[in-house]
């Protein structure tokens, strides 16, 4: 009996050192970004992670090791730039500004992120982009740029595409979860959302979650909602696992 239990003392000791995330500094066009990175196995799927108006943060450092222990690598991405992690309305307002006013540095950003991940050493064949809030947004217009990658992922992102874009170049299926009850992204761009990726012909799941306002998977906040959040997050993995295995 002693002997089994260490065995699965070393067991568990060793998974979780696999499984450790580290920060990850790199560049984009000369600038300095960095990233968290967490891998459990050399032939992982790869998840890329973008974040919310206020930086990569703990929540999203948690769902990146959340997704670690089922299986795959994640790289939470950083697309304002190393040590930037506003927390003032305003200063998180200036910096997804910024990027919402020069598209091809977002795109740029979000391309450079990956193109670090895939150095990492995981199945760079089988890579799904996903995102929260202002990530959303981002993952949609990376989406509209015909980013060969196996699928996109949005929770209560931004839904309205610019002026002059559209999808028809986009590849991968997409996976959008809304809440009904978000004021911020309303309901007619959820469906207009819907109305361009059915003319286009592109492979997506819509879902809205009744009574769920803005930002309802982000834990301890007042929009927290527990049921839409792991509602949607059930099907996201369940999504992983459709596209990704």
């Amino acid at each position: 009996m002693k002997y089994i239990v260490t065995l699965l003392l070393i067991t568990v000791v060793s998974s979780s050192a696999i499984a450790a995330g580290n920060n990850v500094s790199y560049k984009v066009n000369g600038q300095p970004y960095e990233g968290y990175f967490v891998i459990p196995s050399k032939v992982a799927p790869l998840i890329l992670l973008i974040h919310d108006w206020d930086g990569l943060t703990d929540y999203e450092i948690k769902r990146a090791d959340m997704l670690a222990e089922m299986g795959y690598a994640v790289f939470a991405a950083d697309l304002f730039g190393a040590g930037v992690r506003p927390t003032e309305v305003t200063d998180k307002r200036q910096h997804t500004g910024e990027l919402y006013k020069d598209r091809q540095k977002m795109r740029a950003l979000i391309s450079g992120a990956l193109d670090t991940a895939k150095t990492k050493g995981c199945n760079v064949n089988k890579v799904v982009v996903m995102g929260y809030c202002f990530g959303g947004a981002a993952v949609l217009e990376y989406a509209r740029s015909g980013a060969d990658v196996k699928g996109f992922v949005t929770f209560h992102g931004g839904l309205s595409t610019p002026e002059g874009q559209d999808y028809s170049n986009t590849k991968g299926k997409l996976l959008i979860m809304h809440g009904t009850a978000d004021v911020n992204i309303t309901m007619d761009q959820f469906a207009g959302l819907a109305g361009e990726l059915e003319k286009n012909g592109i492979d997506h799941e819509m879902i809205t979650y009744g009574g769920a306002p803005h930002a309802f998977t982000v834990f301890g906040s007042k929009r927290y909602r527990e049921d839409a959040d792991k509602k949607s997050w059930k099907r996201f993995t369940n999504f992983l696992t459709e596209t990704l295995k």
